[in-house]
């Protein structure tokens, strides 16, 4: 006897726009242009924020494909200022630690032309921080499949979204970052993945003079 086939699971209809390629075209164009301005701010103005708006963003970034649909986040949105202190008296422990000597010359090396180091008053300053958490397994010890590249692909949508509605962004990974999962009290399951100040960018902020890699330095086509 064969077995049975698996169930067909449920589908709903596509909802999709099919435009004309001059459209493309510019849409493709506005969008570059929109994201090329995209850049990582320290100094931050500690001017309240519309917390709707990074609900809202959260909420698209968590629209991401995911392996085998798991969803494999969890998104920690935090204004408490007492909550805040405490986190960056610990990403500055940890942050001591690194630029002392847990990272090699060549990491501090390329580190000292964007102008960082132990201090981050920016975890204090900036009006809400955003830690990405991803879930290596699920309730009652449930598989998760390619966590890290799924929560990486929801980050990035988040990074985007709140940059779309003019909010300020910095990604900030102290390493190890344990800490967050202490003091945010999250399940075993989970480990802090990116931590996210959001904000205003504070009057007169500069950031580094960089230039992006070029297309042809990035793209290989056969």
């Amino acid at each position: 006897m064969h077995p049975e086939p698996p169930p067909t699971p449920p589908t709903v209809p596509l909802t999709a726009t099919r435009r004309p390629v001059s459209e493309m075209r510019a849409r493709a164009d506005s969008f570059f242009d929109e994201v090329a301005r995209r850049r990582t701010v320290r100094d931050f103005s500690p001017e309240p924020i519309p917390l709707d708006v990074v609900r809202r963003c959260i909420e698209a970034a968590a629209q991401a494909p995911s392996g085998a649909h798991k969803q494999p986040w969890t998104f920690a949105l935090v204004t408490d200022a007492a909550t805040k202190t405490a986190i960056r008296a610990a990403a500055e422990e940890e942050e001591r630690a690194f630029y002392a000597g847990r990272a090699p010359q060549a990491w501090i090396d390329d580190l000292r032309l964007l102008g960082t180091d132990a201090d981050k008053p920016f975890l204090e300053i900036a009006p809400a921080l955003v830690i990405v958490f991803a879930q290596i397994r699920g309730p009652n010890d449930a598989k998760h499949y390619y966590v890290k590249e799924s929560v990486g692909i929801a980050t990035g949508v988040l990074l985007t979204a709140l940059h779309h509605c003019g909010l300020a962004t910095l990604t900030h990974t102290p390493s190890p970052m344990g800490f967050l999962e202490r003091i945010l009290e999250r399940p075993a399951n989970e480990r802090a993945f990116v931590l996210i100040p959001v904000g205003y960018p504070a009057v007169g902020c500069r950031v580094p003079d960089l230039e992006r890699k070029p297309l042809e330095a990035v793209l290989v086509e056969r």
